[in-house]
């Protein structure tokens, strides 16, 4: 008889697999900002973002409120390398006047409690952190912070939903004059789960809860969590998956059990089915379910090796070791906060190097200065955007580094205006990068050959365009004259040759096929055209990586050191040179100078390295996209600057500045 009824609760693998994709779907919802609000599944932040490591230790208070008891803990955890804790607690009770009363009531009960614990204990002398286990469902913005949005377990407090139940536990622990308990972390039960096992079995990354409720919490990527500033590490989010199928996504598999649960639920038509009532009849009626569901996990996941630990004292000592890795966290922050703290300038010195920039900038363009500033002031002879109308077939060459890149670009106008893109990678090997002039050219026109063989085109004369990624002084648009070599590049017969010449001549030397070489680009250029197709208003190109660079729509008013004064042309600043003159010495930090040590360039170009070190701190500790934007509307609040990512500038890029010149050109001529 009990089979019968059971035989409704039973799932074919085909089901079960089509359920993981509905949950799965639900899960990214969850994730979106956007569409955060309307998903069932909630998938909160814990602001939980590292788990144990082995090296926290000291003593750390925990209490534990959601059940018909309330838990005092104190947890001594030791950095003894055998990961070991010790566990003592103390129950009380939850008096239904106590839980159903007011906020400010049941905190105080609270605090009661953990005061008559520590005195048990003899802990009142001492000043100690503690983890906050709260079982009901929360919005976190902090990890010592979380706001309740609902009451569950007959718990109805009044006054306390839609607060931040950390500070109510703040205050009430505050009029006993007798301890200082400083809260740190505040965590649900499904996390204090995981930390627990977490702290014995570092590959532990999964909590899960399966009793008269379900819940499970894991470790997300911050870069898939929209919810959450920053893309940098990781966040526990506790799912709140028990609300899967509140929206009636899985009515379709709810049986006659679950809709009489979810009849004497507190919460009719909220007490999901499958999940919970299958899972809680086959606890009851079964102990073989550990195993039956680590099998059903290996089904549905077989790339997964997933094992199960039995965590011990979960929603307690987890707390405890939240706290406990908090407290860790907090230690290396203020190391960290100490190193990063020479990198932070404040707004006057911001504003006085943006000054200093704008004179280097114009040293840069005048005819009696350009020949002794640091900023070069390159004029690129790309004297537009895109417009939308450019068409055809091009070529682009991407040489910049240990590898290059040749690449057909079709480009369409007009109601289906789009760039599609093919392309082939081919490696320099170090002895072409050191050898000859001639040896390194006669090697990018085999790439060539080998590419134009390779999509049938070696007939065709296109137009190309050869993004060039380093120092290079331009007369035209096609005629560069290599500064110097960069990036390990060491070729001789190069510098102070036009780099397209010597393009030219090796395709002649190798007669095969014939190129119209229409425009030599910088790569920070080409980074701006590709923005400028898709949004006509952009004129500036911006890169920051393992160097940085700029370039921006100059009016050819202000560019002395080119003939004519009508229209505009795009300058490659080359800004990695600012500082050379030794003017912004007074922010140089001490890792600035061991960088420009050990660099290639340390006699005559030291200062294009001294933004790396900038750079990878601020991508590590702020996401360095929103304070980018953050500081420019800083320093220049009456402009309204919009930023775009640029895909591809010195592939596609190359092609749109070769297509903007072919369609200038013509205009021109006619």
């Amino acid at each position: 008889q009990v089979d019968r009824y059971l035989y409704h609760m039973r799932l074919s693998d085909d089901v079960l697999l089509d359920v993981m994709a509905r949950f799965q779907a639900e899960m990214v919802k969850g994730l979106g900002r956007d569409t955060n609000p309307t998903a069932t599944v909630k998938m909160l932040p814990s602001f939980v973002r590292s788990l144990p490591d082995g090296s926290e230790k000291g003593d750390f208070l925990a209490v534990d409120l959601g059940g018909s008891q309330f838990r005092a803990l104190e947890v001594k955890v030791f950095n003894d390398g055998r990961q070991s804790s010790q566990l003592e607690s103390k129950f009380y009770p939850t008096p239904k006047e106590v839980i159903q009363g007011s906020g400010a009531e049941l905190f105080s009960y609270v605090a009661d409690c953990l005061s008559d614990f520590m005195e048990s204990r003899n802990l009142k002398h001492k000043k100690l952190p503690l983890g906050f286990t709260f079982s009901f469902p929360c919005k976190q913005t902090e990890l010592e912070e979380g706001v309740l949005l609902s009451w569950t377990k007959h718990f109805k407090a009044r006054g306390v939903q839609g607060t931040d139940v950390a500070s109510s536990l703040r205050k009430a622990l505050q009029k006993h004059k007798d301890i200082d308990v400083d809260v740190l972390a505040m965590v649900n039960d499904t996390v204090g789960t995981m930390m627990t096992c977490g702290y014995d079995d570092p590959r532990c990354e999964v909590g899960l809860i399966i009793g008269t409720g379900t819940n499970a919490c894991y470790m997300e990527e911050m870069r898939h969590i929209d919810l959450v500033e920053g893309d940098e590490g990781r966040m526990c989010i506790n799912t709140e998956w028990g609300a899967f199928g509140d929206d009636g996504a899985l009515d379709d598999l709810r049986t006659e059990f679950d809709r009489e649960l979810d009849l004497g639920s507190l919460n009719p038509g909220k007490q999901l089915s499958i999940c919970k009532a299958s899972h809680v009849r086959n606890v009851l009626y079964s102990c073989r379910y550990p195993k039956r569901l680590h099998k059903v996990v290996r089904r549905l996941v077989p790339n997964c090796d997933v094992r199960f630990l039995l965590s011990q004292s979960g929603s307690a000592k987890g707390a405890a070791m939240v706290t406990a890795v908090a407290y860790r966290l907090a230690a290396q922050r203020k190391q960290i906060d100490a190193v990063l703290a020479p990198f932070v300038l404040s707004l006057e010195t911001l504003r006085d190097v943006k000054n200093k920039m704008r004179t280097e900038l114009e040293y840069g363009l005048k005819r009696e200065t350009q020949d002794r500033a640091t900023v070069k002031m390159l004029p690129t002879y790309v004297c537009g955007t895109p417009d939308g109308t450019e068409k055809g077939k091009y070529l682009a060459l991407d040489l910049g580094g240990t590898n290059f890149r040749v690449l057909l670009v079709k480009i369409r106008s007009g109601r289906r205006r789009s760039v599609r893109m093919y392309n082939k990678i081919f490696a320099i090997p170090l002895e072409i990068m050191q050898g000859t002039g001639e040896e390194l050219f006669d090697h990018i026109v085999q790439c060539i050959a080998d590419f134009l063989e390779y999509m049938g085109i070696k007939g065709a004369r296109l137009p190309l365009g050869f993004t060039f990624s380093f120092p290079c002084r331009q007369a035209s648009i096609d005629k560069g004259t290599l500064v110097g070599w960069t990036k390990g590049f060491k070729a001789t017969d190069c510098e102070g040759e036009d780099v397209v010449d010597m393009l030219r001549e090796a395709i002649r030397r190798r007669n095969e096929f014939d190129l119209d070489i229409v425009a030599v680009v910088n790569d920070t250029v080409g980074t701006m055209m590709t923005c400028g197709y898709e949004d006509p208003n952009c004129e500036i190109g911006l890169i920051a990586g393992t160097g940085s660079n700029v370039c921006y729509m100059e009016d050819m008013k202000n560019i002395e050191i080119v003939e004519g004064n009508e229209g505009k042309m795009c300058i490659n600043t080359e800004w990695g040179g600012f500082g050379d003159n030794g003017c912004i010495d007074n922010i140089r930090t001490k890792y600035d100078k061991e960088v420009d040590e050990g660099s290639l360039n340390i006699k005559a170009k030291v200062s294009d390295q001294k933004s790396i070190p900038r750079i990878l701190f601020s991508s590590f500790s702020f996401s360095f996209s929103r304070v980018l934007q953050e500081t420019v509307k800083e320093l220049a609040p009456r402009c309204d600057v919009t930023f775009m990512l640029s895909e591809d500038g010195s592939g596609k890029g190359a092609a749109l500045i070769t297509a903007v010149a072919k369609r200038l050109h013509n205009i021109g001529q006619k």
